[in-house]
């Protein structure tokens, strides 16, 4: 019996006035069969420090936060 646990960002959604909303999926496994499922929600606004978020979050982060989007966000 081996048991596995493991994270991964399953949705990410980008507003329109720039917000950025993600889902992370955490998922217990035995043997390839998934035990559990829970979703944590998280949320990030135009400018915010990306710091510990993840790497594909960051990327949809940095496509969408012009400096355009950051300035009418902050307005």
């Amino acid at each position: 019996m081996s048991l596995t646990k493991s994270t991964a960002v399953d949705q990410i959604t980008v507003t329109e006035n720039g917000i950025i909303l993600y889902r992370e999926a955490t998922r217990i496994m035995e043997d390839g069969t998934e035990l559990t499922k829970s979703y944590h929600r998280n949320s990030l606004t135009p400018g915010q420090d990306l710091m510990g978020v993840p790497a594909n979050v960051v990327a949809i982060c940095n496509a969408a936060w012009t400096a355009e989007v950051i300035a009418a966000y902050k307005a």
